[in-house]
């Protein structure tokens, strides 16, 4: 069983120097711990949620000069006492704080302990606490507000309804099993049934917005690939609106994968630029580079592949090979953008006979002069979100959410099955309650000890 009893203590900021430096302590000896070096009000007798300036002593010397913040608990974030002490960010004084309250009866805090108690003592369920991780793991305003929705209750909201409705018909079917000899019905099949349709499309909903939260949350990695000389080097350049990569009239300058992060409307692009990819190469070197491509645009969420429409124009060589690579990106499931470069030169086609001839979409751009890279970004933006983002919807981030939800999906199709096949009180109300379960555990309120230690060894030591 987790420890709630004893107190525990841990810098809460990161490593380095800076001006401030935090140390948090949380438990029943906490204010009393800090009060014992601490020279300034007593803070035993201090109303919670208040601020007070003094010097640390000890051993006769003072340590630093320091603000204390009071939160007494249970209105703290960890639902017991809990005290900040903000001192100067030497790494040095933050190891004698650190050392001095461990050895005045302080335990050195677990990754996550401090969120881990705020769930057991109930101030957070676990979709709130895992928001917490993800909310300082943030490095984009998508994955910010996503992380928002959730600490603030969001997605618990959306299943505490599915819940509350689920517990409430099982509660009548089990009470008809009380009076099976009456041969009585309290739970209204047939509003039930429509119950059931609606939470499965509720939790279908949630479950396919994994897809975009998980491009939120971790980023999109896009390969821009194609031939040698066909402009991927000036594309990346163009996109990230510096000189990032090499150009040169030569082929096969790019010899290795760059790699780059583009924000494109608050979600992150992981843009890697491959060697161009050729069949025939004696250089030993490319032949490496290619086939570190290939295995980009293999790992990769999206593939920007890249032509020369001039090229496609005059060679029928060149139209069958880009034929073959389009039927190799369908045939293996590949999202592809497909891109023709150079388009700024005269008597190049419109995107609509390039899309006749090739039988895809295409967009036309110029690299070199950056004509239509906006539209690309957009193209790109729409791939993932499907055009918007509904911040005010929940957006399932969490892979472990996400394979509960299949769960869920699973047992609410046994429960429609059991319906129509006018399965019996007793057994419908088994996969009633698998149901719940599943539900219960994206929430915690099913959760085993080992669950809570992995989830929360994930956390920082100080949240």
């Amino acid at each position: 069983m987790h420890q709630l009893t004893d107190t525990i203590v841990a810098i809460a900021t990161p490593p380095g120097e800076g001006a401030i430096g935090i140390i948090r302590l949380s438990g029943p000896d906490a204010i009393n711990i800090v009060q014992s070096h601490f020279r300034g009000a007593d803070l035993t007798k201090q109303t919670s949620h208040t601020l007070h300036f003094g010097r640390v002593v000890h051993q006769g010397g003072v340590i630093d000069e320091v603000v204390v913040s009071l939160y007494n608990g249970p209105r703290s974030y960890t639902g017991q006492n809990v005290v900040e002490v903000s001192c100067h960010g030497s790494s040095y004084i933050l190891q004698q704080l650190l050392a001095m309250y461990a050895a005045a009866g302080a335990r050195m805090a677990q990754p996550g302990e401090f969120t881990m108690r705020a769930f057991l003592n109930g101030k957070l369920d676990l979709t709130q606490a895992e928001a917490v991780a993800d909310l300082i793991a943030s490095n984009s305003s998508s994955a910010h507000k996503a992380a928002m929705h959730n600490l603030r209750g969001g997605f618990s909201h959306d299943l505490a309804a599915m819940r509350e409705q689920l517990i409430r018909f099982s509660a009548l079917i089990e009470l008809e099993l009380d009076f099976s000899q009456e041969d009585v019905e309290f739970a209204d099949r047939t509003q039930f049934y429509s119950l059931i349709t609606q939470i499965t499309l509720a939790t279908q909903q949630l479950a396919s917005s994994f897809r975009l939260g998980n491009a939120i949350k971790n980023g999109v990695s896009v390969a821009i690939a194609g031939k040698p000389n066909a402009g991927k080097s000036t594309l990346l350049n163009a996109l990230l609106n510096e000189e990032r990569a090499i150009v040169s009239e030569t082929a096969g300058t790019t010899r290795d994968t760059i790699e780059e992060v583009l924000n494109i409307n608050g979600i992150l692009y992981r843009l890697i630029d491959t060697a161009g990819i050729r069949q025939h190469t004696t250089d030993l070197i490319e032949q490496q580079g290619i086939a570190r491509s290939r295995i980009a645009m293999s790992n990769a969420d999206i593939v920007v592949y890249l032509f020369d429409v001039a090229g496609f124009l005059n060679s029928d060589y060149e139209h069958n090979d880009l034929l073959t690579q389009i039927e190799s990106f369908r045939s293996s499931g590949t999202t592809f953008l497909l891109v023709g470069n150079k388009a700024d030169i005269p008597g190049m086609p419109s995107a609509k006979a390039a899309m006749q001839l090739l039988g895809v979409p295409v967009l036309l751009i110029s690299a070199r002069n950056k004509e239509h890279i906006t539209d690309l970004k957009e193209a790109l933006y729409n791939l993932v979100t499907g055009g918007q983002i509904q911040h005010e919807g929940t957006i399932v981030t969490n892979a472990r959410h996400y394979a509960a939800l299949q769960d869920v999906l699973s047992s609410l199709s046994d429960i429609k099955t059991g319906m129509d096949t006018n399965l019996s009180g007793d057994l419908l109300s088994l996969d009633i309650r698998r149901c719940l379960h599943y539900l219960g555990t994206i929430t915690g309120q099913v959760t085993t000890e080992d669950k809570l230690d992995y989830i929360f060894s994930k956390f920082c030591i100080g949240k």
